[in-house]
């Protein structure tokens, strides 16, 4: 008896710390390093742990600024995702991401930058919207 009673208080621990992404409760969440509250869809990111804590961010800086600053460790990363701007339901890897600075870009936090899962959707939005197109590499150097 006993045995089976610790059979399932593990296996609700288990099930409990689930890794996987959720998605952005915009009007509600609040970005965990400006504690502004989420309220435009285009604009989000999210990082989750191997043990399942989630961490939601309201623009590109406060993201690289939580990466920056060591509050986790990056071996505990299990999701790095970002917003694309033109499907905003989406949550894509943002280490794969194809990001676009422009000063056309209202963005909360003013870092000026959105991202797109697509390369060719990024270059529709920089042939009307100027700009400079930044890999996950060039961008995480500029927030340095």
């Amino acid at each position: 008896m006993k045995t089976h009673i610790l059979l399932l208080i593990s296996l609700f621990f288990l099930i409990s710390c689930s890794s996987e992404p959720r998605a952005i409760n915009y009007g509600v969440d609040v970005c965990h390093h400006c504690k502004m509250k989420l309220m435009d869809p285009h604009y989000g990111a999210e990082v989750v742990t191997k043990k399942g804590k989630v961490y939601i961010f309201d623009d590109v800086n406060c993201l690289m600024s939580f990466l920056e600053s060591e509050e986790i460790k990056e071996e505990t990363i299990q999701h790095l995702l970002i917003t694309d701007y033109e499907n905003p339901e989406i949550l894509t890897d943002a280490t794969m991401a194809f990001y676009l600075k422009s000063d056309q870009f209202k963005t909360p936090m003013a870092s000026q930058i959105v991202a797109f899962s697509d390369y060719e959707t990024l270059k529709s939005y920089k042939a009307k919207n100027g700009g400079v197109y930044m890999a996950w590499g060039e961008l995480t150097t500029q927030f340095k």
